[in-house]
């Protein structure tokens, strides 16, 4: 039988940006990860936990947290793209390594704005731009495994080139399972128009890695009329903890463990911006809903 570590990430304390006046300190993040009962979280954007290797490995076990991922996001469908995006990651897999996590999430860049919704680029790839996308990603995570250790994990995102089921199989078709994995992200997936239990069971020799989150059906219901930007979406709520939206966890966390891999699972809520404390509360309801589901390789601590 497989292990399923559930962990939580920065996202979930409405972080998005490596620094921001709206966000919280990273501290107070650690603190509160740790008091929520989580011991494995992610480095959330490079540069707002610490990225020297000695002072982030002090406040992580200073807490008794251990971390499973970095973040990085990738724009490798445009020319003259590889140098920047291989800096970013490297940078993100070399810290992620030093302090023992073992994979990189990759998320692709949104054509829209991630604070403004603005519009930046078309939200097509053209055949070319598809290709640029998929050789490139081979390469970066290639490249991230061999230099550093840690595996890519690619995440869908709502509001980017990558984002329905059918995109999403598009892209894994075009890309090396020995060096590119799926992470799914379950909100994502549903707000997308997919359904993540279909995408799970079709996808299932790919998938690497987890992300845990409900959509609320009718704020995404207004969202699609009204055609608004996913920064907007989630400052009307539309991601929301558990059990109150979709997909339903305790089919899905049931349906990984019949795959019986070893993976994280990491919790995640968008909620930038808000309010200090209104995220610690939600972490510990979350966490002890999903340990009442009844799932016997879900992991909370080692």
């Amino acid at each position: 039988m497989g292990t399923i570590r559930v962990g939580t990430a920065p996202d979930s304390w409405g972080v998005w940006f490596a620094d921001d006046p709206y966000q919280t300190p990273y501290p107070r993040f650690l603190d509160e990860a740790a008091a929520a009962g989580y011991e494995w979280i992610e480095l959330g954007p490079f540069g707002y936990l610490p990225t020297d290797p000695a002072k982030l490995a002090d406040e992580l076990a200073g807490r008794d947290l251990k971390v499973s991922a970095g973040t990085v996001f990738e724009y490798l469908h445009r020319d003259d793209s590889w140098a920047g995006t291989w800096q970013r990651a490297a940078d993100v897999a070399r810290l992620t390594a030093v302090v023992g996590g073992t994979s990189v999430v990759v998320i692709p860049q949104m054509w829209r704005d991630q604070g403004s919704g603005a519009v930046l680029e078309n939200r097509e790839l053209t055949a070319a731009q598809w290709k640029r996308k998929t050789e490139g990603m081979n390469a970066l995570g290639r490249a991230m495994f061999e230099t550093y250790g840690v595996r890519a994990q690619y995440h869908p995102h709502a509001d980017s080139h990558i984002d329905s089921a059918e995109n999403v199989y598009r892209f894994l078709d075009a890309t090396d399972a020995d060096f590119v994995d799926l992470c799914l992200d379950t909100g994502h997936i549903d707000y997308c128009g997919g359904d993540s239990l279909t995408v799970l069971e079709r996808t299932s020799g790919r998938i690497g890695y987890l992300h845990l989150k409900q959509v609320d059906p009718q704020i995404r219901a207004k969202v699609a009329a009204e055609d608004l930007s996913f920064a907007e979406a989630v400052r009307l709520g539309v991601m929301v903890e558990p059990p109150l939206g979709v997909p339903e966890l305790p089919p899905l966390l049931s349906a990984v463990a019949r795959l019986e891999l070893d993976l994280f699972a990491i919790v995640e809520q968008d909620m930038y911006p808000c309010d200090a404390d209104v995220p610690l509360p939600i972490a510990r309801r979350t966490r002890r809903y999903l340990g009442s589901c009844t799932v016997p390789s879900l992991r909370f601590r080692r």
